[in-house]
């Protein structure tokens, strides 16, 4: 197949991005949803083999099926009330049998899906780059989801998205194998050491051993260079969203935060600007030693 006027219209390369990611948003909602629960069904049936209890035979759950419908109603959903974000706004955001509400976060996902995936498209182009940075950001609305509704980024998700980047380092497609692998080991024991040095000092666990692989992923796509800039990112915004939150009075102190979907904001953003915050912190540290700055060499590929 020719995708050759892909590569000479960015009109057409964004607007095909924009139409697949919104199919792509819209199985998102389903793994978001369901994953979950397969996994928490799974645990249980180990618990039960562990300790010798019978184990219950429910219906067969996975992402496939049972084919989606309402929960209210349990009115199959067909296909065309199931088109991305348009079958929402002709049903009125209702079920089309019961007319109970649809949540408004399925639509959202969706468009978010196609934004930022065609921001992605806009700000890459037509290059080898693209399908992967494509992969890692609805790898990382899916992560961001799951761990808001949970506190939970699953492995199945974060391990072989960390394997992958780690394999496109061998073709130098984003960064080299010697930055992702010292990424990669860097990304985890960063966090794993602050980990431990809080929960000595507090007694308190402060983080999931999931923000560790995340971090580590983010290492292995990126290289160890741009860690620090992350971490910097997430916890800022962590620390003003909490806040915020706070203030309104819609979440108390004492409340676990989700560190996760900061974690995918901040590498999702060195993703697209990765040389530009290292330039950055590199001029912002020469500076506070008073020294002229030196800039680092381009890490990733020119877009």
């Amino acid at each position: 197949m020719d995708f050759s006027y892909l590569q000479q219209s960015t009109f057409s390369l964004v607007s095909c991005v924009f139409i697949v990611s919104l199919m792509v948003g819209s199985f998102l909602n389903v793994v978001i949803y369901r994953l979950p629960l397969m996994l928490e069904k799974k645990w249980l049936v180990q618990s039960q083999e562990i300790l010798g209890f019978p184990i219950e035979n429910d219906q067969e759950f996975n992402l496939c099926l049972p084919r989606s419908h309402c929960p209210n109603c349990q009115a199959v959903i067909t296909w065309f009330q199931n088109i991305p974000v348009i079958s929402y706004l002709l049903l009125r955001g209702r079920c089309g049998g019961c007319q109970i509400k649809i949540a408004w976060r399925y639509p959202m996902v969706e468009l978010l899906t196609a934004v930022s995936s065609t921001f992605v498209a806009w700000r890459v182009g037509y290059a080898e780059q693209l399908p992967f940075m494509l992969i890692l950001t609805w790898v990382l609305i899916t992560l961001s989801f799951i761990d808001f509704d949970h506190l939970l980024l699953p492995d199945v998700i974060v391990i072989p998205t960390m394997w992958l980047g780690l394999a496109i380092s061998i073709d130098k497609v984003i960064v080299d194998s010697e930055n992702s692998i010292t990424g990669a080991i860097a990304g985890y024991l960063s966090l794993w050491l602050i980990y431990y040095f809080y929960k000595i000092v507090t007694n308190k666990q402060g983080m999931g051993y999931g923000d560790f692989k995340l971090l580590a992923l983010f290492g292995a796509w990126f290289g160890w260079q741009v860690l620090p800039i992350i971490v910097f990112i997430s916890a800022f915004l962590t620390l003003f969203f909490s806040i915020c939150l706070v203030v309104f009075k819609k979440q108390e102190w004492s409340k676990p935060v989700p560190f996760g979907p900061y974690l995918a904001i901040a590498g999702w953003s060195v993703m697209l600007y990765g040389d530009d915050f290292i330039k950055w912190y590199s001029e912002m540290f020469f500076r506070f030693l008073g020294l002229q700055p030196i800039l680092p060499p381009t890490l990733f590929f020119n877009f």
